[in-house]
């Protein structure tokens, strides 16, 4: 009986904990972006030193490139990143990378030699948990009205082509 009313007992207190645990983490932290939804606003100051708000990107179609230098995927996805905004910002197409490193130092180290074509800025925690951030890379795209439109995690050949596919649509919007 006294084994029983202890594993009741650690059960119970067990369960307490989980409960607070839960009630402690603010609610923001469950945050999701949906489709159709606006874009949570945003300030970053990119690596040169510029400031950049969502609203600096209304009127223009935004791909936010959630990435960072010790990821494999994400150092692969870049060259196709590059390459749509250099196909695509002539007609309005803007790109922002948000990075998960650190230290701003070795984020400039690494997106040097790699020759981005758009500006890339620190992600901090609020941004990542206002963005619903999960796993990198993650692109966010965002219609000229500063809606949410879509959120790709990974890029694969056929992601890719989706992306490109929703840009034209919204460029074209």
């Amino acid at each position: 009986m006294k084994s029983f009313i202890s594993q009741k007992g650690g059960i119970l207190l067990c369960g307490l904990l989980m409960a607070m645990m839960i009630l402690s983490v603010p609610p923001a932290s469950f945050a999701v972006i949906q489709k159709g939804q606006p874009a949570p606003p945003f300030k970053v100051n990119t690596t040169s030193g510029q400031a950049v708000t969502l609203a600096n990107y209304k009127g223009r179609v935004l791909v936010i490139d959630f990435f960072a230098s010790w990821c494999q995927p994400c150092t692969k996805s870049i060259p196709h990143i590059i390459e749509l905004n250099r196909k695509y910002a002539p007609q309005g197409l803007q790109v922002l990378g948000l990075s998960l490193d650190e230290d701003k130092d070795d984020l400039i180290d690494f997106i040097t030699p790699k020759k981005l074509n758009y500006p890339v800025a620190l992600a901090n925690e609020e941004l990542q948990t206002d963005y619903g951030l999960h796993s990198i890379p993650t692109l966010v795209l965002i219609d000229k009205k500063g809606v949410v439109v879509e959120k790709y995690m990974g890029l694969t050949d056929e992601t890719a082509k989706k992306i490109e596919a929703a840009i034209k649509r919204l460029l074209a919007e």
